[in-house]
């Protein structure tokens, strides 16, 4: 856990996960807790543990489909609060229910334990919500077994009834992206209700999105490959060869396509393959091990 210090920074926007303030915090968490339970984030930009914790509880949260939101708290901006609510170190995570705090932990915890608090939170609410839940779960199964067709029409369903769920808009765009519907899936992101607009599900289903935009015109592998025989220095071959190892969901061999780039020139065309590498991070999510693996690697070549 780390001690209270100084700084500026801004978090996700939106209804299911938001900033708060001293300001807000009656409206946003207590009045709202009423109905819905909220998880309050107190987090800090030089928190190096509220980097991988933030992330993890919103995604755990966005997967409870509305029945849990949160609130963020830069302590740094806020501190009568923090004192107020004896927050001493970071990440603090308080839950409340009804007006009144009901659950809390510091320190950094295992994805595991978020998503168990995450769900035992969600489930004060009651199992209003979980119809909507229970499909979504179902599309996503549909997805995971390669029924795309079936889970586009079953999260299409969902929309059709709540419209602003973000998982459901999440899953659709990731149906067509999957079909090769890129343009439909451009179209949607397009117009995202502005309430889940900056939910993590939906920023990385749209860095998916860029990503197979990007992907369409790299390029056949082979041929990409010969240029590279011919010239190890042609960047611009090894960035439409990582490009096309993306469209062909190759994300790891990708990932160490661009990683060359970077090494050998990181300023190259205005550093294109440190852009790329941050978009297909942002797609892939936090938690992912490839995302991870390729964080590191960057990490330490920038650092070198």
């Amino acid at each position: 856990m780390l001690e209270l210090n100084g700084a500026d920074a801004s978090a996700p926007a939106g209804d299911l996960i938001k900033d708060g303030s001293e300001m807000t915090f009656m409206q946003d968490v207590i009045e709202a807790s009423q109905d819905t339970p909220v998880i309050v984030d107190f987090w800090a930009p030089w928190c190096g543990p509220c980097k991988t914790m933030g992330p993890a509880l919103e995604d755990a949260v966005t997967q409870a489909g509305g029945r849990v939101k949160m609130i963020k708290i830069n302590v740094d901006q806020n501190q009568n609060l923090a004192g107020q609510l004896r927050v001493q170190s970071i990440p603090t995570v308080f839950a409340f229910f009804e007006g009144k705090p009901v659950d809390a932990f510091q320190g950094a915890v295992p994805p595991s334990e978020i998503q168990a608090f995450v769900t035992k939170i969600a489930d004060l609410g009651g199992e209003e919500d979980n119809g909507l839940d229970d499909a979504v779960a179902a599309a996503q199964e549909m997805l995971d077994q390669g029924e795309i067709d079936d889970a586009a029409q079953t999260f299409a369903a969902i929309l059709g009834e709540a419209p602003a769920h973000p998982a459901a808009f999440a899953g659709l765009v990731k149906c067509h992206l999957l079909l090769g519907e890129t343009e439909v899936a451009l179209e949607l992101l397009e117009n995202v209700p502005a309430e889940i607009a900056n939910d993590t599900g939906i920023l990385a289903v749209k860095a998916q999105a860029d990503l197979a935009a990007n992907a369409v015109d790299a390029g056949e592998t082979a041929e990409l490959r010969a240029k590279l025989d011919a010239d190890e220095n042609d960047h611009q071959a090894r960035l439409d060869l990582a490009m096309a190892l993306l469209g062909a969901g190759e994300t790891g061999a990708a990932i160490d396509a661009l990683l060359e780039i970077f090494r050998r020139d990181r300023e190259w065309n205005d550093g294109a393959a440190k852009t790329q590498l941050f978009k297909v991070f942002d797609s892939l999510g936090p938690m992912d091990p490839i995302a991870q693996t390729g964080r590191r690697k960057l990490s330490s070549m920038i650092f070198a």
